[in-house]
């Protein structure tokens, strides 16, 4: 056990955070997304939702502020409802970010197209449809 380090952060989501890089992308996937056959490396997160991995994460994880949207969705095909989720996202994407962060809504075949290239996709349990999130990795 370590200290301050919130329980739903696994020994293996932690070793992901800290490999990874600037500029580095982490896919949050909802559990209707392909997460294992589109990932590089795949995060085991069964039991819990994205908002909870989205506030735990960004304690550590700092957003590239030198890009645009260091955070993207899955744009909802056409007919289907935005996901109230979202909102929820964008709060926790407020509070726990130092400036002002952008948010970008990406086509759902260009979703899964930057998903491969990600590297790493955590599949949780989210219910929520259209519930996945990008987070690019910025620079202390």
């Amino acid at each position: 056990m370590l200290k301050g380090i919130p329980p739903i952060i696994s020994p293996d989501l932690m070793k992901i955070l800290m490999e990874m890089g600037h500029g580095d992308e982490i896919v949050l996937a909802d559990g209707n997304f392909p997460a294992a056959s589109h990932a590089a490396r795949l995060i085991n997160g069964n039991g819990h939702g994205v908002p909870e991995f989205l506030t735990a994460i960004l304690q550590f994880f700092p957003l590239d502020t030198y890009v645009k949207s260091p955070v993207m969705l899955m744009n909802p095909v056409e007919g289907d409802e935005e996901p109230v989720i979202w909102q929820e996202y964008d709060e926790i994407v407020t509070k726990m970010s130092s400036c002002p962060i952008q948010i970008e809504k990406l086509e759902r075949m260009d979703f899964y197209e930057r998903s491969k290239a990600a590297y790493a996709i955590l599949a949780t349990s989210e219910r929520v449809p259209y519930g996945n999130i990008i987070l690019k990795k910025g620079v202390l």
